[in-house]
């Protein structure tokens, strides 16, 4: 089919797909902005990574807390993040897509007020495990819903908001950090803390001004609602009508009549699964394991630590080397956005994962000099920090936008929510034990020793991602289920994944 010349198109989809997409690098603006807006509420978490590691330190102090009480405080909200995630699948197959964000933001609201308010460390505790439940229904959220707006060609760009906009949180955090670290420590974590509400509520707001999912819609059997929403984020009306028409094809299985409400998936992903299906959620699962098994969250929440073992010691200038950090983290993950349509999803992925394992190295490398030293080597504290930086350089160019992007794509409409649900559950899972454990381990081997076993976990990761991720780029959602169909993939793919596994 050809658009009026006018507007010149071309087929970018493949296997025979004829969805119409503009040349270049042009996307609807309606969707740029729904997507934005979605994906706002993942600053939640990056800014809690990003100012909870300041903030613990004069918790710390303030409430006279133990170590161990440090990690249970750190690590509580991604363990309740793992009920959060668990629940949105189901729930925003009820309620849809919309309501769902609006659900996660409110209830991290709720728990970012209380927080900003607790007398003592119970009541701290709940306020973030109650934040907790907001994150898990956050990520899960917000790149399925970007993912089910997004035409096939920028899908990757868009999807990776949540991650682009953790970073900027991240970011956020350190430098409110920095901002505030010069008032008294029984205020200002208070402050540092509470203020997370603020984007919360603007979330919350905006949310009501979103379309629902135009696949959600149509699994629903609302073809007509969908139709208005797919006008509005297509190029032009005959594009709508393409994707509608590739979507209800896709649903017509699933929901019959429009009586769908998620039933079966479960049992379809974990029971019963067809051979495609169980290298999805390999796939989906694994690539989300070793985001969280990488310790990348541990290091941004811990990397004060860090840097103390490095030889700064005075809180402010702590706060500034962290803004530094945040500041690199940033520039990666945007440059990785605007990349993942072009080059694909394996190459930055297998780089990033592969550079990690290297800067982790010499992490470990230049951590153990100083541990070994009667001093700290000038040479040793230099390569932690460059290091240390090039890790979550190298983290957000790879696994950081790209485990939300695939993860989000690659399920089949019927089963995108619940089994994304599922691989940010186990994201999250993973993430709260290396939280909770990080420093314990840390004081057993060393932050040296610790450094090393990362390494060899993001080895292995690169193996994983080699061997079992078939490239997406290019591929419309309608198509995933076929492309893990396939014995040979993708050419990019350097084995076949059927005989694989």
């Amino acid at each position: 089919m050809e658009a009026a010349a006018a507007t010149p198109m071309e087929p970018m989809d493949v296997e025979g797909a004829s969805k119409l997409q503009p040349k270049g690098f042009g996307i609807n603006k309606y969707t740029l902005i729904c997507s934005i807006l979605a994906s706002t509420n993942s600053i939640l978490l990056g800014y809690d990574i990003g100012v909870m590691s300041g903030a613990v330190l004069y918790i710390e102090e303030n409430l006279k807390i133990s170590s161990t009480q440090v990690e249970i405080l750190v690590g509580s909200l991604n363990v309740l993040s793992l009920v959060g995630s668990l629940a949105s699948g189901r729930t925003s197959d009820s309620i849809g897509r919309r309501y769902t964000t609006f659900l996660a933001s409110t209830t991290f609201l709720i728990g970012a007020l209380l927080m900003g308010l607790a007398p003592s460390f119970p009541l701290l505790l709940v306020g973030r495990m109650i934040a907790g439940v907001g994150v898990g229904y956050a990520l899960m959220i917000a790149p399925v819903y970007t993912a089910e707006l997004s035409p096939a060609t920028s899908r990757g760009l868009l999807s990776s908001f949540p991650e682009i906009f953790i970073t900027f949180g991240i970011l956020l955090g350190y430098i409110i950090n920095y901002a505030l670290s010069g008032l008294p420590p029984h205020i200002n974590w208070r402050i540092m803390l509470g203020i997370a509400g603020i984007p919360a509520l603007g979330v919350g707001l905006g949310v009501l001004t979103m379309p629902e999912s135009p696949r959600w819609l149509v699994m629903k059997g609302k073809s007509e609602e969908a139709k208005k929403v797919l006008i509005k984020i297509s190029t032009n009306e005959i594009e709508a009508e393409e994707r509608l028409k590739s979507i209800t094809e896709a649903a017509a299985a699933a929901a019959p009549g429009g009586k769908w409400n998620g039933q079966g998936v479960w049992k379809e992903l974990l029971i019963k699964p067809t051979k495609p299906i169980r290298r999805i959620l390999i796939a989906a699962i694994g690539i989300n394991f070793f985001m969280q098994a990488s310790g990348n969250d541990a290091v941004m929440y811990y990397s004060p630590e860090v840097f103390r073992a490095a030889g700064i010691q005075q809180k402010r200038h702590l706060f500034s080397v962290n803004v530094v950090m945040g500041v690199t983290k940033t520039c990666f993950v945007l440059f990785s956005a605007l990349y993942l349509d072009r080059l694909g999803r394996r190459p930055l992925l297998l780089v990033g994962s592969a550079g990690m394992t290297v800067a982790l190295g010499l992490l470990a490398l230049g951590s153990k000099a100083m541990e070994m030293g009667k001093g700290r080597p000038t040479w040793a504290v230099v390569l932690s920090i460059v290091a240390l930086c090039g890790d979550v350089a190298l983290f957000s160019i790879g696994l950081g936008p790209i485990a939300w992007v695939y993860s989000s794509e690659i399920f089949p409409n019927r089963m995108r929510a619940q089994g994304s649900s599922l691989a940010v559950s186990v994201n999250r899972l993973v993430s709260g034990v290396v939280s909770m454990t990080f420093l314990s381990i840390s004081k057993e081997i060393t932050f040296g020793g610790m450094f090393m076993v990362l390494s060899g976990i993001m080895a292995l990761g690169t193996l994983f991602f080699y061997f079992f991720l078939p490239e997406t780029k290019g591929k419309s959602l309608e198509e995933m289920e076929v492309l893990f169909q396939d014995k040979d993939t993708n050419s990019t793919t350097p084995v076949q994944i059927e005989e694989t596994l």
